[in-house]
């Protein structure tokens, strides 16, 4: 009982810490996206020229060269890219905040030096940051679907809940990821082959009922399986998403960000002495 309500407690505490330094979190995301682009000459339209670039590759690749269909009878030449480009919004959202998870300590030296510097929201920042370019992407998506086909679907809307896990998620393995990664060089290039591997190991390039059954239990256990598949029910078929399982989804996504959390802060200790 005890351990329960202290573990409430500091749940509380840490809630309350993000709220209070949520100007810090939104300024440093802020400084973060605009100097990914800084002394460039078209600045931040690059987060939106890339997906369109990307998109339109995806597009002429998969229906004009390879002429790829999704598994069905459509007389869509752009189907197969649209299904495609709406997976890898969510795997670029996960690869790109966890690819810089391990270095995120170590390329920020200053702040811990900082004894007062709240450095579990580092990982925050990054996700916000990695949030912006997956709004731009779910931007890109909404106006290539509408141009092409004249409608949007209305559980289009549902999409930011599908998001929801997948962020807290993946927060957790950031902040596991950076605290290790100041500890264990080798992280950052291990994740970047993990990284490389997942996105062939996911629902993006083929359906999943598109595997024999033994090989679907297999990406099945590929956290981005899931929300990879209900995003596209969502914004491309129209289908509501399987609540039940969008509910174990995050129950068991805050499980993970508690843990790495408390992973983070135990091994904050030692930072300064490793450093």
């Amino acid at each position: 009982m005890r351990s329960a309500l202290t573990a409430s407690t500091s749940i509380h505490i840490h809630i309350r810490k993000f709220y209070f330094n949520r100007y810090l979190i939104w300024q440093m995301a802020k400084r973060e996206v605009v100097g990914r682009y800084r002394g460039s000459m078209l600045g931040l339209l690059w987060s939106f020229f890339n997906p369109v670039f990307m998109l339109t590759i995806y597009t002429f690749v998969f229906s004009v060269v390879f002429k790829a269909k999704w598994g069905v009878v459509s007389d869509s030449k752009t189907e197969f890219a649209i299904i495609l480009f709406a997976g890898l919004i969510v795997f670029n959202l996960f690869s790109e905040t966890v690819s810089r998870s391990p270095s995120l300590i170590l390329s920020n030296v200053n702040y811990v030096k900082k004894v007062v510097f709240p450095l579990e929201i580092l990982p925050v920042v990054s996700i916000v940051a990695s949030t912006f370019h997956t709004l731009v992407s779910f931007g890109v998506l909404l106006i290539f679907k509408l141009f092409l086909n004249g409608h949007l679907e209305s559980t289009i809307i549902l999409f930011p809940l599908i998001l929801l896990p997948i962020l807290v998620l993946t927060l957790g393995i950031s902040w596991f990821l950076s605290a290790i990664g100041v500890y264990l060089r080798d992280v950052s290039q291990t994740i970047s082959l993990v990284m490389s591997a997942l996105m062939f190991v996911s629902p993006i390039f083929f359906p999943l009922n598109a595997l024999p059954p033994k090989y679907q239990a297999v990406v099945l256990l590929n956290p981005l399986t899931f929300i990879i598949e209900q995003s596209r029910e969502v914004l491309i078929f129209g289908h509501f998403p399987n609540w039940c399982g969008l509910s174990a989804y995050f129950a068991v996504s805050i499980i993970v960000a508690l843990l790495g959390l408390a992973w983070f802060q135990k091994a904050r200790k030692g930072f300064a002495d490793v450093m």
